[in-house]
């Protein structure tokens, strides 16, 4: 079956190639950085009350809406919104302040006094997504609402040069590569506006730890990885690695 899905997958991408531009999604990420100690009630209910609906009477989905693990140093909260164009990103602002029904839901986070602030700060990036994946990817474990873990990873380049390399690697091969080994995408995307320029960030779900740790072993000794990852065309494409394990809030759409 997997095999099966590799070929849909690369056949999708020969289809789509003389309109991929067109096709193409774009992803805002959004991390909420907590404060040390911070109680992140108001804010899991801010982003699961106001600001999620409110995405959705946009027109705006599946919204992701992630908790970082336990292992992480510090909390935080990501949000992942999928956008069809580009322009959506400055959109959002003043169709959030035009929305009454999101005004009230988010009252009580508003209302959070500055003398005691729950957030350091709010992080941002644009992302275009990649060929090989032109369009987020909602897997039947969002859809069921079942069990499942995702990790979030952000791979810095030391030249644009360098980072689209990195990117024609994905859509080369390193893709089908991750299907093979049951590592399920929900998006890659390549940064256009952000604070790790130039970078790529994509995620992947699963349905528990076991399940991630035995896609990676496969993905570290499959036969293709080791061809891929030996080009010279493609050294020194990567020069740091940012990971996040995540775990869905109640109401995320992923």
């Amino acid at each position: 079956m997997i095999r099966t899905l590799v070929s849909l997958l690369i056949a999708g991408v020969m289809m789509t190639q003389s309109f991929a531009v067109e096709g193409k999604q774009y992803f805002e990420i959004r991390e909420y950085k907590l404060k040390e100690n911070a109680d992140p009630t108001l804010l899991d209910a801010y982003l699961s009350d106001a600001l999620l609906p409110a995405l959705n009477r946009m027109g705006i989905e599946p919204v992701g809406l992630f908790k970082t693990d336990s292992s992480e140093e510090q909390e935080s909260r990501f949000v992942l919104i999928p956008l069809d164009d580009a322009g959506q990103v400055a959109e959002i602002p003043a169709k959030l302040a035009a929305d009454k029904a999101y005004a009230e839901a988010a009252t009580e986070y508003n209302q959070i006094p500055p003398s005691t602030p729950i957030l350091d700060r709010v992080r941002s990036e644009l992302l275009i997504a990649f060929d090989v994946l032109p369009r987020l990817n909602q897997p039947e474990l969002s859809k069921n609402k079942e069990q499942r873990i995702f990790e979030l990873r952000t791979y810095e380049s030391a030249t644009e040069h360098r980072g689209d390399l990195k990117v024609e690697m994905f859509n080369s091969g390193e893709v089908p590569i991750f299907l093979d080994c049951g590592i399920q995408p929900i998006f890659f995307g390549q940064a256009i506006v952000g604070d790790k320029i130039p970078n790529l960030t994509y995620m992947t779900v699963y349905p528990n730890q076991e399940a991630k740790d035995e896609g990676w072993k496969k993905f570290r000794v499959h036969p293709d990885w080791k061809v891929l990852s030996k080009k010279e065309r493609y050294a020194n494409t990567v020069s740091t690695i940012h990971k996040w394990n995540l775990l869905p809030l109640p109401a995320s759409q992923l």
